[in-house]
């Protein structure tokens, strides 16, 4: 035994020294060269200067480019893939996958342009088990539809800005295609017309969801094929123009739908819309944003036909009048999901919504006529209440929160940005909500360091925070968030009182990928680098100035490590304009 001692001590030594050596100052950049040299040499020198110590192993780590299980026999059945903007993938790659992976189910190809027909090809050939086939704003064309089509298992479908899509390209779809289909999604593919739909409804006869918004106009032709689609279930139109008669035709040719979206289109009126709801009578789900000029008419006949809704979107529906809006509540009890931002929602709007118990979204941003009052039949009725968006409805105050608090203890998400009313009291209110994971309370500027430590300890499963321009938050929150707060992944700082003290104790926090650190007057380049080169962050915004100030060599060292830089060229502004004042801006902007 004491022949072995010395021999320990040597080899502690060894291990000391090695991880005290200047190799641990350098970059990633000049290390992972070296590596490439060790590995030209013997690939199997790598394996060796992994276990030197921990810090050249996590350096090896980091350095590979290959993964290679030691047991692909073990990999799911189902095995899922997302290549999602890996834009450096060619048909090369995606042919070693395809076969290397035959019993692959799940692939997204996302925005990865390198891939043509020929890697699709082979993809087909060997993957025939695929279910779920994600190719949306690639650089597919006419000659990738044949192998796709024919895969016998694909249920999805997904070609989501793929401009290589035109009509031409549709219309070759045949009585080949795969019936098996349920799920198209051709959104954003601006060269597809009536012309191109109509291939495709023939073809594809068993859709449950189609997607075409932000494609072409409606027309009753267009309509009138959907009629093909015995199953569909859900259909989206979103953004699209709709022509005269193209949105009654819905209503005579999809009468099983469960789900219409409508988001931004134009050319929906009452009379259209209102006939759409008397024909659609086991509607769930309904998306009417933005849709300006529908009225009380409109809304009489949605809430009347259809009262088994369960998810209402009106966002922005100016010309419903508080009268109109009460009568959601009384006709929809089933509601789980209500958007009424931006409309003249009152409190006796709220009182009437106490019926939908069910709700467990609400988002009443915008509203500036509901007060605490209202919120407190909410929190009386709808216990199950998990996110709930006030935004910018200035009458609310530390009251109405603490209703909501109170009343909603399954609270996971709330929005309460611009509301200036609110102090510290709410913050308090609200670190009762264990279950709470995002805070938005940008301009707000009565609350603090002191209100934000207690949600700290409040509410361990804070993931997001967005407390730009609360002007008394300072390094003291930070430090709070930092001992507290180990769930939280994305975080904004901009005009807060933070400086570096602050800003080095939130990079503690291991799991933080998203910050946003905009016109931040006490933090230094230096305590900003310090910061980046602790905490793994994906994605950082900061102004334009600190490019400057920042050695251009640090900066790659941080992207070197996976960190996604945004400069943000801002003037700094610091008023904090009325809710009422702001609307009627916003309402001039639209107007011109």
């Amino acid at each position: 035994m004491a022949a072995a001692t010395p021999t320990h001590q040597a080899t502690k030594r060894r291990r000391l020294s090695i991880s005290s050596s200047p190799l641990n100052d350098l970059t990633d950049e000049l290390l992972f060269l070296i590596l490439d040299r060790l590995a030209a040499d013997d690939p199997r020198a790598l394996k060796s200067f992994s276990l030197l110590s921990r810090a050249c192993h996590a350096a090896e780590s980091r350095h590979r480019r290959i993964l290679r299980p030691f047991r692909p026999d073990l990999l799911p059945a189902d095995l899922r893939l997302s290549l999602s903007r890996c834009k450096r993938i060619t048909d090369m790659g995606l042919g070693c996958i395809a076969v290397g992976c035959p019993e692959m189910r799940d692939i997204s190809l996302r925005w990865c342009i390198g891939v043509t027909h020929l890697g699709l090809d082979l993809l087909a050939l060997k993957c025939k088990k695929l279910n779920i086939l994600d190719l949306s704003y690639t650089m597919i064309v006419k000659k990738c539809f044949p192998a796709i089509m024919k895969l016998q298992n694909l249920q999805v479908l997904l070609l989501v800005g793929c401009n290589g899509i035109d009509d031409d390209a549709l219309t070759s779809l045949d009585q080949e295609c795969s019936k098996s289909l349920q799920v198209l999604d051709m959104s954003n593919s601006c060269n597809v017309t009536h012309v191109g739909v109509q291939s495709v409804v023939k073809a594809m006869p068993n859709l449950l969801e189609l997607n075409l918004s932000y494609c072409s106009p409606v027309t009753p032709c267009m309509s009138s094929s959907f009629e093909m689609i015995h199953k569909l279930q859900t259909l989206k139109l979103d953004g699209c123009q709709f022509m005269a008669d193209g949105l009654k035709s819905i209503g005579k040719s999809c009468v099983s739908l469960r789900e219409l979206s409508l988001s931004k289109c134009s050319g929906v009126t009452d009379t259209d819309l209102s006939f759409v709801m008397s024909r659609l009578k086991n509607l769930l789900k309904l998306d009417v944003t933005c849709c300006r000029k529908i009225t009380d008419a409109s809304l009489a006949a949605i809430t009347t036909s259809c009262p088994s809704l369960i998810s209402l979107r009106m966002e922005s529906c100016s010309l419903l009048s508080g009268e109109g809006l009460q009568l959601i509540g009384k006709h929809c009890s089933h509601l789980e999901e209500l958007d009424l931002t931006d409309t003249d929602l009152d409190d006796e709007g709220l009182k009437a919504l106490s019926g939908c118990s069910k709700l467990s979204s609400l988002k009443i941003g915008i509203c500036l006529r509901i007060t605490d009052e209202g919120l407190s039949h909410i929190s009386k009725s709808c216990p199950d209440l998990r996110d709930i968006d006030l935004y910018r409805s200035g009458a609310i105050t530390d009251e109405g929160v603490s209703h909501i608090a109170q009343g909603c203890p399954m609270l996971e998400s709330i929005n309460m940005s611009y509301c200036t009313k609110i102090t510290d009291r709410s913050l308090s209110s609200l670190s009762k909500c264990t279950k709470l994971n995002t805070l938005e309370i940008r301009g707000c500027p009565m609350v603090s360091s002191a209100g934000l430590s207690e949600i700290a300890t409040g509410c361990r499963l804070l993931s997001k925070l967005d407390i730009k321009k609360c002007f008394e938050i300072n390094d003291l929150g930070m430090i709070f968030l930092s001992q507290f707060s180990h769930n939280l992944r994305q975080i904004n700082l901009s005009y807060c009182s933070v400086t570096d003290i602050g800003l080095i104790s939130l990079s503690s926090i291991c799991g933080l990928q998203n910050m946003t650190i905009v016109h931040l007057a006490g933090v230094t380049p230096n305590g900003l680098i310090a910061a980046l080169m602790v905490c793994g962050l994906r994605k950082v915004k900061l102004h334009e100035a600190f490019k400057s100030m920042v050695p251009s060599h640090m900066l790659k060292v941080v992207e070197a490590r996976g960190c996604l830089f945004q400069w943000i060229n801002k003037p700094y502004q610091v008023t904090l304009e009325p809710c009422d004042v702001w609307k009627q801006q916003s309402q001039d902007l639209l107007a011109q």
